[in-house]
């Protein structure tokens, strides 16, 4: 196995293998968890707590368009 799959693509520190095999099979790239945190305050995320659900992440866009929606049983949106 190459080294280099388990080193942090932003600072090259070295990344758990679990967690690195996870990211890699999400198709995502392989961060430590600092550079990951830093990456993810990036992008503004919506909890929305949907019908019969627990509460789920969305990015800010995609979060206005499903909280209109959200919580109608009926599927009426008016």
């Amino acid at each position: 196995m190459n080294e280099d799959l388990n080193d942090c693509v932003m600072c090259g520190e070295d990344v758990m293998h679990d967690r690195a095999a996870w990211l890699r099979g999400q198709g995502m790239l392989t961060t430590c968890l600092k550079c990951g945190e830093r990456q993810a305050r990036q992008v503004k995320h919506t909890v929305l707590t949907l019908h019969k659900q627990g509460p789920m992440a969305f990015t800010a866009e995609f979060g206005r368009t499903a909280a209109v929606g959200a919580n109608n049983k009926g599927g009426l949106v008016r």
